[in-house]
């Protein structure tokens, strides 16, 4: 459906956007996932046409868009401020971008209904924008997006304004949402959680470049390097030198650890980042190669888990693990690692 073709854009004098290119299929929903002046929005301005590229092309089934401009591009937007007109009910609201467009006003009248019908906000037609929560203005400013069937949604940070228990629960009301209409659909977002809430493809937008793209779970699973782990939380990220393989075996300030890795093995003697994962802690240590001591700082209750927080030496930052009991403030706690649960990891950006 959509294809954007090695886009470039500079702010100023130094590139924003250094050739980035990717897909949208049909039904399909992509988030943008980035740090704050990463480009995201940028790159979601320039596919809508509200703002022109420097180099590169956006198609839509092939066809250039770079001479149609923003309002024949059929693309629906939704920003974080929602722009609603305070002085408008909810159903005008919603109708909006149909009465711009000359529809009939059964059919306008038709629309609205279903779009209502569609977020669930059926009766609240003559509603005052104002008296709605937060959580209401953004179903309605959606539903004002989806009323004129585009070919394309694209939302740029639509939930930011919220608090995260909201932003939480709306996230997958969202998704419904999206999979409801089945529009594709581009999803600008700096929060992790609510992209793989939201999304059916991430792409990781850093340094002017899409340095990650797959589903939610695979880049959960194998970050590519240590920048995206860092980024998604993953889990500890320790230093080392690569000395041996059969096993991979790494070289770090905690000692010897024998590791795993995605593809091709680093070569002795290169630099690495080692990415222990809090979950895979084993407090059965004796069954695992690896093992980690440390004296015990800290630990936070979680539900049907504990966070602990271990400092293992004063040359390393604090030690995460995830453990199903809880420990003793000041313990030394030893927790073991099964090798193809330690992942090695390229050092880029660190």
């Amino acid at each position: 459906m959509l294809k954007v073709s090695n886009i470039q854009k500079t702010y100023e004098g130094k590139p924003l956007l250094n050739g980035v290119s990717f897909t949208v299929s049909t039904d399909e929903t992509i988030c943008l996932l980035g740090s704050s002046g990463s480009g995201k929005s940028t790159l979601l301005r320039i596919i809508a046409g509200l703002e022109e590229a420097e180099g590169g092309q956006v198609f839509w089934k092939e066809k250039p868009l770079a001479d149609l401009p923003a309002h024949q591009r059929r693309f629906g937007l939704m920003f974080q401020d929602y722009a609603l007109f305070p002085h408008r009910n909810v159903a005008e609201n919603i109708a909006f971008g149909l009465r711009m467009q000359d529809r009939p006003k059964a059919e306008i009248e038709q629309r609205v209904r279903a779009a209502l019908e569609t977020i669930d906000m059926l009766g609240f037609e003559d509603r005052k924008v104002t008296e709605l929560s937060g959580g209401e203005q953004q179903r309605v400013a959606l539903a004002r997006a989806i009323a004129p069937e585009p070919r394309m949604l694209m939302l740029d940070e639509p939930l930011g304004a919220l608090d995260r228990t909201l932003r939480e629960q709306l996230s997958y009301e969202l998704r419904s949402i999206l999979r409801k209409t089945k529009v594709p659909a581009i999803y600008v977002t700096h929060d992790q959680e609510e992209a793989y809430a939201i999304a059916d493809r991430l792409l990781l937008l850093h340094n002017g470049i899409i340095l990650q793209s797959g589903k939610p779970h695979e880049i959960y699973r194998h970050p590519k390097n240590a920048w995206v782990a860092k980024f998604f939380g993953l889990g500890n990220l320790i230093q080392g030198k690569v000395v041996g393989h059969s096993p991979l075996t790494v070289e770090t300030s905690m000692g010897m650890i024998q590791a795993s890795c995605d593809g091709e093995q680093p070569g002795i003697g290169s630099q690495t980042t080692v990415l222990f994962r809090p979950t895979r802690a084993c407090p059965q240590r004796e069954n695992c190669t690896n093992q980690v001591t440390g004296e015990v700082l800290d630990q936070v209750f979680q539900g049907e888990t504990y966070r602990v927080t271990l400092r293992i030496n004063r040359d390393l930052p604090n030690f995460n693990v995830q453990l199903s009991e809880p420990v003793q403030i000041g313990q030394t706690l030893t927790v073991g690692y099964h090798p193809e649960d330690i992942l090695c990891l390229e050092n880029r950006d660190m």
